[in-house]
């Protein structure tokens, strides 16, 4: 029983699980625990433009597991930056590289789905390397010619699920210089990781080669942000600043050498490898790393939990889990950027 059922009698519950058996669909049990939120939000909402807002929200989620689960076994990098940026400037031309390269170690690149740097991006990656999640806007943002004709790009009514699709599916982030855009994603990207809301990923800020334009918001960061307090020292281990696509390439590839995903079990914190730590090795990271587990936590090296099973193609994976303070996510790159180098 859901907490939703007691509102409804045995004849409706009874429809549903007939209707469930009938869609023949994957996961009856999540499905019907949807069916069932939706009736009860009818019974709840009365309001016409919620209830659509709710609609086009799931419809558009449901697009976006369908794209990209079609692509799951490929690493994806989401790139953000200005969409006025011209073809022929050089911080253009760095992005097609940067894209290009990036394809060439086996990722795939999803943009905006616009014009300038996103444009880039999908230039360098190609059509068939590439995602545009693109948006509707008053001013009717086009899909850009690299990506018009392809099947791999989704048009959003609403920001927020258009955002969550940039970093659901990115397993690394890099930004080009842009304008409150960009800087929006920037910054939501930072606070996503500080607060634990997004798993640790490579972000990496590229600059361009003329007035260092991350270079100067890194200034405006150290001085009234750190000095005042209002961040902390270990924040700045959240991201990296590169003018070398090349550097921005290799920090992300090393990102994932040995580091190959994370997720919470309860309160236990599960870091799946790509190999085996050894006992040494664990034992290095036990005395580097004190103040990132709760007290009288220790590291240990696991097979997968119970609970994972939700995620069978990444079980048979090494695991090493600890209890997490939940409060030190740039010491947490840290750790991580200490387990790729064993």
């Amino acid at each position: 029983m859901t907490e939703q059922e007691p509102c409804f009698d045995e004849r409706l519950l009874a429809l549903v699980d007939e209707l469930v058996a009938l869609g023949r669909v994957h996961h009856p049990e999540m499905i019907r625990e949807m069916v069932l939120s939706a009736l009860q939000t009818g019974r709840q909402i009365d309001y016409l433009a919620d209830l659509k807002l709710m609609r086009t929200t799931m419809q558009e989620m449901r697009f976006t597991g369908q794209l990209f689960g079609q692509h799951r076994g490929r690493k994806k990098v989401t790139i953000f930056g200005s969409a006025r940026t011209e073809p022929e400037s050089p911080v253009y031309q760095k992005c097609v590289g940067f894209a290009r390269q990036l394809v060439a170690h086996g990722y795939m690149v999803i943009t905006g789905g616009g014009g300038g740097i996103m444009q880039a991006g999908n230039e360098g990656a190609g059509a068939e390397n590439s995602f545009a999640v693109n948006i509707r806007l008053p001013h009717e943002q086009e899909t850009n010619p690299v990506m018009s004709e392809s099947a791999n790009v989704i048009t959003y009514k609403y920001f927020f699920n258009r955002k969550v699709a940039f970093l659901k599916e990115a397993a690394a982030v890099a930004l080009f210089p842009g304008g409150f855009g960009t800087l929006d994603e920037a910054m939501e990207t930072l606070t996503l990781m500080q607060t634990g809301k997004n798993p640790p990923m490579p972000l990496v800020l590229i600059d361009d080669d003329e007035g260092g334009y991350w270079e100067r918001l890194f200034n405006f960061m150290k001085d009234p942000l750190l000095k005042q307090g209002l961040i902390s020292g270990e924040d700045f281990g959240l991201f990296s600043i590169t003018r070398d696509p090349a550097e921005a390439v290799r920090i992300i590839d090393e990102f994932y050498r040995v580091y190959h995903s994370m997720r919470f079990v309860g309160k236990t914190l599960v870091i799946r490898l790509n190999k085996p730590l050894t006992r040494e090795q664990l034992e290095l990271l036990e005395r580097s790393f004190p103040e990132i587990k709760e007290p009288d936590s220790h590291l240990q090296l696991s097979g997968p939990l119970p609970a994972e099973k939700d995620q069978p193609d990444l079980l048979p994976l090494p695991r090493l889990i600890f209890q997490f303070n939940r409060r030190s996510y740039g010491l947490l790159h840290a750790f991580i950027r200490q387990i790729n180098t064993f």
